[in-house]
């Protein structure tokens, strides 16, 4: 009987399978992180490294910048303080207070706000928090929201947050026609993505599939909202999405599908 060990790099079948399988992962990942990366616009004009970390879904670098309480960059998941996690009847009522009197003209309370700027009714606390910040920062532009946020405090911003985040959800922004149903292909966009062209789900950062922490509910916002914001992804000219997701998807959708997509959740419920 033959005694020679199967697991020896004398017996030649495990020597061929090992450096196949070696071989075979190798290919992979030059194609899988490198080639097919760089070949695609979706991921701009970087480093071999950030192109890595972008396919691998990681961040290329790491903040090693001052504690939370000064100016984060966009990038930074900035999220309320734990002690803060569950907002008191203060803290919400303060929110109101502010919210009434330099919020609502646009965002409106519990009814629908102006179709330019999103509702925040029933919005996450951390995205409200985050998107303050944003602004506060210059992280994210806009002269009338920076001008009201300038001089609001930490505390300002927890309450805005938290008194948002205690109302319920809006309704349907817009009503689709009676009989009608919503459009195909935004709604595989939104559910399922589309991988060859490296467009994630919308629903699994948004909510439906999974939430990720920065990324706001959709549904019941405006479409002309949702377009502008899209468009803005799109161009590079709203730039506060952590390290490029929303960007890295909107330039890979066309506008007709940017437009289905945004109608998909202003008719959402």
């Amino acid at each position: 009987m033959n005694q020679e060990r199967v697991f020896s790099l004398r017996n030649p079948w495990f020597t061929l399978s090992v450096g196949g399988t070696l071989a075979i992962a190798a290919v992979s990942i030059l194609i899988g992180f490198i080639w097919l990366p760089s070949a695609s616009n979706a991921f701009g004009d970087r480093s071999l490294w950030a192109t890595i970390c972008s396919a691998a879904g990681a961040p290329s670098s790491w903040y090693a910048g001052p504690n939370i309480a000064g100016p984060a960059p966009s990038e930074v998941v900035v999220l309320p303080p734990l002690r803060r996690a569950k907002a008191d009847a203060d803290s919400i009522g303060r929110g109101a207070t502010i919210a009434t009197q330099n919020c609502s003209m646009c965002h409106g309370v519990q009814g629908p706000a102006q179709v330019t700027a999103p509702a925040l009714s029933g919005q996450y606390a951390e995205v409200v928090y985050k998107e303050l910040r944003d602004f506060q920062t210059g992280m994210r532009q806009s002269a009338v929201m920076q001008a009201i946020i300038a001089s609001r405090s930490e505390r300002d911003l927890h309450d805005l947050a938290a008194y948002y985040a205690s109302l319920p959800k809006p309704p349907a922004a817009e009503l689709m026609p009676p009989g009608s149903q919503p459009d195909a292909n935004a709604v595989k966009l939104a559910m399922q993505g589309d991988p060859q062209r490296n467009i994630a789900p919308c629903a699994a950062c948004h909510g439906q599939l999974d939430r990720k922490g920065a990324a706001p509910w959709l549904g019941g916002q405006s479409s002309v909202y949702l377009v502008t914001q899209l468009q803005a992804f799109a161009s590079g000219a709203r730039h506060n999405d952590i390290n490029e997701q929303m960007r890295n998807v909107a330039r890979q959708m066309t506008p007709q599908e940017i437009d289905g997509v945004a109608k998909y959740y202003a008719t959402m419920q």
